[in-house]
């Protein structure tokens, strides 16, 4: 009886002393799904994402939008201008009458892209590059409320010299243009954007006339449907020093408007301006018609994208 009761008390000692042991290895209770979830949810961090299709092709109408070429696209863009409405019947109100510019735009990387055109207003060729800066993004650090790019380009006028007798240079030809384009797409609907713009003329008719114009451009989309939107754009010229000088004196600030048209792989856009001349230098400051006196033309611009590298399937 006594190692009965030794090995009893042996029992329940070993069995009040293996309680708690067993106690601390149970595992705890796994966390509920939901507060599970809310963790994962509070240790997420916000992913930047950049915003696309501020605007529907590389140009608001006559303005270069911040819109890039993709890289390995080439652009194919035709721009036609008729004659002003206020021209009357005979030539029927205008459409007789026709400016042309061709043009090439390829994109070299996702940030540059670089192009080349031949108008038929003053015979001239231009070329130029548009870089973009910072793209307009959402959520994450370091996203942006703008997107930025910086157009610049050469035109040269190829018209034969109005005096062959003196010494003209081919410099003479040249004029300049920079651009700082900044857009911001605001939501589904609405994007605008704003071009401060400097033209550099080699050549001016007097010495009160100024080589360098200073320029402001605005502009606008509103989507209408999904492929079509209301376009809207003006540019304000700042006055000179002389604001009686010929060459600001004798012409207008450029106002557009019109409609985009996304048709499979083109982009159409059709309009209304008093702008002929489809280079910057021309409308920025040779911009000869009036809306107030008629002077509207009839316009549209037709671009197709070719792309070089296509994405595999």
């Amino acid at each position: 009886m006594m190692a009965s009761a030794i090995f009893t008390a042996a029992l329940l000692l070993g069995l009040a002393l293996s309680a708690p042991l067993r106690a601390q290895t149970t595992p705890a209770a796994p966390a509920p799904p939901e507060d599970l979830e809310q963790l994962l949810d509070e240790a997420e961090v916000p992913r930047r994402q950049l915003v696309t299709g501020t605007f529907k092709g590389s140009r608001i109408i006559n303005l270069q939008s911040v819109e890039q070429v993709q890289p390995g696209t080439l652009e194919f863009l035709i721009s036609h201008r008729f004659g002003t409405l206020d021209s009357g019947a005979y030539q029927l109100w205008g459409l007789d009458q026709s400016t042309i510019r061709i043009g090439l735009q390829y994109g070299i990387t996702r940030f540059l892209a670089v192009g080349v055109g031949r108008s038929s207003f003053q015979k001239a060729y231009d070329g130029f590059a548009k870089a973009s800066l910072l793209r307009q993004s959402t959520g994450g650090a370091g996203s942006a409320p703008v997107s930025v790019s910086y157009f610049s380009s050469v035109a040269v006028n190829t018209l034969k010299f109005e005096d062959p007798t003196r010494r003209n240079y081919f410099s003479s030809r040249l004029v300049y243009v920079n651009q700082l384009l900044v857009a911001r797409k605001f939501n589904e609907r609405l994007s605008l954007q704003i071009a401060p713009t400097v033209v550099h003329r080699n050549l001016v008719a007097t010495e009160q006339d100024a080589n360098i114009v200073y320029a402001v451009g605005v502009g606008g989309r509103l989507k209408l449907t999904k492929r079509t939107s209301l376009n809207a754009e003006y540019i304000y010229r700042v006055p000179p020093r002389y604001p009686q000088a010929a060459s600001y004196a004798m012409f207008y600030n450029s106002l557009s408007v019109g409609f985009d048209i996304e048709t499979g792989g083109h982009v159409f856009q059709f309009h209304l301006s008093n702008s002929l001349s489809m280079i910057e230098k021309g409308f920025v400051t040779e911009t000869t018609d009036s809306w107030a006196n008629g002077g509207i033309h009839l316009g549209f611009n037709i671009s197709r994208d070719f792309n070089f590298h296509p994405r595999p399937r």
